[in-house]
């Protein structure tokens, strides 16, 4: 093997192996995802005490609380999960029995598209906090939230049809 191949092979096996780099940045997405858990248990813990003394809104609204650290939580694992076995290493899980079916058919693209629609549904959640409450909101900040909320339904709707386009699905 000559000088040059050796450098390119040894060129590409550094670059390869940098993708590395990026399992330090999920470890700290679990560590994160720690942390929602322990808010989400003191804002539970919250809720159960003060139950009998807060009104139906406000019950209501800590329960929208708990979807949306759920669904932020949910938004994690997927970025955890999904972007580590599509950018850094295949996770050997063949025999696991929890092993999850979308992990399978994940790709950057349907990462994307996956992600997206958590977003979605995340300011969704949000969208209809401001809305139980809101009398007690600036009706430019809904309009604001109302905006950003279309633009993430829009951005979704174009990543799934360029996703839609450049990889038509094989029948």
């Amino acid at each position: 093997m000559s000088v040059h191949k050796k450098f390119e092979s040894s060129m590409e096996s550094f670059i390869f192996g940098s993708r590395w780099l990026q399992a330090p940045l999920y470890v700290g997405l679990v560590i994160s995802a720690g942390v929602y858990s322990y808010k989400f248990a003191v804002e539970l813990i919250h809720l159960v005490v003060t139950a009998p003394t807060i009104s139906e809104e406000m019950v209501m609204l800590s329960v929208l609380t708990l979807v949306d650290i759920t669904m932020v939580a949910n938004l994690l694992n997927m970025v955890v999960i999904g972007g580590y076995a599509t950018f850094v290493s295949r996770l050997n899980l063949s025999g696991h029995e929890d092993r999850p079916d979308w992990l399978e058919k994940i790709d950057a693209g349907t990462l994307k598209i996956k992600l997206s629609s958590s977003l979605i549904s995340v300011s969704g959640i949000h969208l209809l906090k401001s809305f139980i409450n809101v009398a007690h909101k600036d009706p430019e900040h809904i309009k604001f939230q109302l905006m950003i909320h279309g633009m993430f339904l829009l951005s979704t709707v174009v990543l799934a049809v360029s996703e839609r386009i450049m990889h038509p699905k094989k029948h």
